[in-house]
């Protein structure tokens, strides 16, 4: 029997809109992936979605579906 959970990566508004325009840190994000895997925790599909924030910005954000045996 498998388990699921949903699991959503943003960068925070702050630093989205002052250090790097709304993407994703890959270094920030390996680190949180690797968090859920030590969990035992394996990405079964992502999907990557902009979302508007503070009216006129917007930054990245990844769904990530994760599976793991329950």
């Amino acid at each position: 029997m498998k388990e699921y959970k949903v699991f959503l990566y943003t960068e925070g508004i702050f630093s989205s809109i002052f250090f790097n325009g709304g993407k994703v840190d890959p270094v920030k994000l390996t680190n949180a992936l690797n968090m859920q895997a030590a969990q035992g925790w394996q990405v079964k599909t992502m999907e990557r979605e902009k979302r508007r924030t503070l009216l006129f910005f917007s930054r990245e954000a990844f769904v990530f579906i994760l599976e793991k045996d329950a």
